[in-house]
């Protein structure tokens, strides 16, 4: 059986992603044989003694940048005609529900992991289709991000979760963040679990679960309900 969705990932780190692509839900998908996870090392693209992969920036700075020799070698060598080649990056595109749903049908992806001081634009203008951030933070290097998004996405893909009823309740969708959840016992350290879901009114569950949503999304994240008035 093909799989429904594959996935290079090119990074100067891949060890890094080991034990990640090895346990729960990305570990099942690739079992399965909807997913497939290859890892590779940029360096293996460089052509000098010392795989040498970053150089000082012209005009000066603090800091290495990527050279864009074997970076884009790394990237042909795994590119093909319906690949979609995703940069992780802190200025790229913020990382959401709809960008992850939309990633997931593809058919190839390309994970190009940033480092140093980030990768020569010229990468960047020649090769790759879409760059990503997971948030406004910096870290060491792409490596990371590239697990997080490869975990957003790989959910998406059709048979990976075993209830589909899961993911229509994830936090952000319909914008809106997750209801709070309980299971047994009933009575925990003096608090109580909400009689309504004690009720088996399923109609009243529901309506209570989707109150609850706007109340937290109105606490934490109003800039999510007014994407909803858009």
């Amino acid at each position: 059986m093909n799989p429904k969705l594959s996935i290079d990932v090119l990074s100067l780190f891949p060890g890094m992603l080991q034990g990640f692509l090895g346990e729960s839900m990305l570990a099942r998908a690739q079992k399965k044989g909807l997913v497939d996870v290859q890892t590779h090392n940029i360096r293996d693209w460089a052509e000098d003694k010392h795989q040498i992969t970053d150089d000082r920036p012209f005009g000066g700075g603090p800091g290495m940048v990527m050279k864009p020799e074997p970076l884009s070698a790394a990237i042909q060598a795994c590119k093909k005609e319906n690949s979609c080649v995703v940069y992780l990056c802190p200025d790229g595109e913020l990382l959401n529900t709809p960008m992850a749903r939309d990633l997931a049908s593809k058919e190839h992806l390309v994970l190009v992991s940033g480092h140093y001081e980030g990768v020569d634009q010229r990468v960047r203008d020649l090769w790759v289709d879409k760059e990503v951030s997971i948030g406004d933070y910096v870290l060491t290097n792409g490596t990371l991000p590239a697990a997080v998004l490869m975990d957003a996405i790989i959910r998406y893909v059709p048979g990976v979760l075993g209830e589909e009823k899961s993911l229509t309740q994830d936090a952000f969708n319909d914008n809106l963040l997750s209801f709070p959840q309980y299971t047994r016992p009933v009575e925990f350290e003096g608090l109580s679990v909400p009689e309504v879901l004690l009720s088996g009114n399923h109609k009243a569950i529901s309506e209570w679960r989707k109150e609850q949503q706007i109340i937290k999304t109105r606490q934490r994240r109003k800039d999510l309900l007014e994407e909803n008035k858009s």
